[in-house]
């Protein structure tokens, strides 16, 4: 959509003043990138999370009625050489919560075909009350109970399923949408199918630790929930030997071994922040020479063995990864919207640093 289009529409839709500069391309897109080099990691973080953003505004364009030259959406995708070739449509509320792009570059191995994308939560028009709903669900580890998940992993099984090479396939998602994907790339690597996958603050829902300055509070903090974890992960394994129907099996978590996601947070969105500390305290532990017990720690979280042991369902949180690429933005945000927004992903000049666990 050209400028000139925008500036006009306030003669000719009564949404105009529902527009956000945000939404606009030519105004808040990455208009450096000129042309992607799919090997550089910037440029990959770039695309996908602009991919992401597409998908928040084919949700607007929709809500608002704008079609054809009044939509919004398409140069978020079409920037880079990709095709809308589907919507992901909620069957509660018929929202579009999600869309695969296809590429129209000539193939490669880095070059991506498909790109699965999933949008976060939207504050504006009649998607917040399901959007709130399933964040809920993330809260309670029951994500994947929800008939939007059962959606978008059919979606992804269907293309998988498809495809010759599944290394051309990406999954990328922005707060609901990445525990969305996230969620969908862990199914899908223990059934052997490791697909890269580009997560922007992801929820961590717990105590928030990494607010804690002393670090030596911090860090004994987690030292001792990890004996704590792993402690009653022993008791419970001895009490349900027999019993596998609500344990993450072993096996299972080692399947994600050489699944390798990769997550982006910023140390102050609290919704995320605590990936910060889940992996830098695995290699802590290490280092004492507790990396066996944190290898069982990190395999559980304390309620799912405590509600475990006394007989009660649990349900395995999505933080629970072994292995991950972190890039975390350093770059001070100015308030909690902007260390949350997927926007902060195709700035450029951010102060990234990036550590990989496995």
């Amino acid at each position: 959509m050209s400028l000139s289009k925008i500036e006009n529409q306030g003669s000719s839709t009564k949404n105009t003043d529902a527009i956000s500069d945000r939404e606009i391309f030519e105004l808040s897109g990455p208009l450096h990138l000129t042309t992607i080099d799919w090997n550089n990691p910037d440029h990959r973080r770039s695309v996908a999370a602009c991919l992401v953003q597409g998908v928040y505004i084919i949700e607007r364009d929709r809500q608002e009625n704008r079609q054809l030259a009044e939509a919004l959406a398409p140069p978020w995708w079409q920037s880079f050489n990709f095709d809308l070739h589907s919507q992901l449509i909620d069957d509660a509320d018929s929202c579009i919560f999600g869309a695969i792009y296809k590429s129209k570059n000539q193939p490669s191995e880095s070059t991506p075909t498909y790109i699965i994308a999933f949008r976060g939560t939207l504050t504006k028009g009649n998607a917040f009350s399901r959007d709130l709903e399933l964040d809920i669900h993330i809260i309670k580890n029951g994500l994947h109970l929800t008939s939007r998940f059962e959606i978008a992993i059919q979606a992804v099984r269907n293309l998988v399923s498809g495809q010759p090479s599944k290394s051309n396939i990406w999954l990328t998602g922005h707060s609901l949408g990445s525990a969305m994907a996230l969620l969908a790339g862990k199914k899908m690597a223990k059934s052997g199918v490791f697909l890269d996958s580009y997560l922007f603050n992801p929820p961590f829902f717990s105590a928030p630790l990494e607010n804690i300055k002393d670090q030596n509070i911090k860090h004994g903090i987690r030292i001792a929930s990890s004996f704590l974890t792993a402690g009653l992960a022993v008791a419970a394994q001895i009490k349900n030997a027999n019993q596998q129907r609500n344990k993450m099996p072993e096996d299972s978590f080692l399947a994600l071994t050489g699944w390798v996601p990769c997550l982006y947070v910023n140390p102050a969105d609290h919704i995320c922040s605590e990936y910060i500390g889940y992996f830098e305290h695995r290699k802590k532990m290490e280092e004492i020479g507790a990396g066996g017990i944190e290898k069982l720690a990190t395999q559980h979280s304390i309620s799912g063995v405590f509600l475990n042991a006394i007989g009660k369902e649990s349900h395995e949180p999505l933080h629970l990864l072994p292995s991950a690429s972190l890039t975390i933005n350093l770059t001070p945000a100015v308030d909690f919207k902007d260390a949350h927004g997927i926007h902060q992903w195709w700035v450029r000049d951010q102060k990234l640093e990036t550590r990989v666990y496995s």
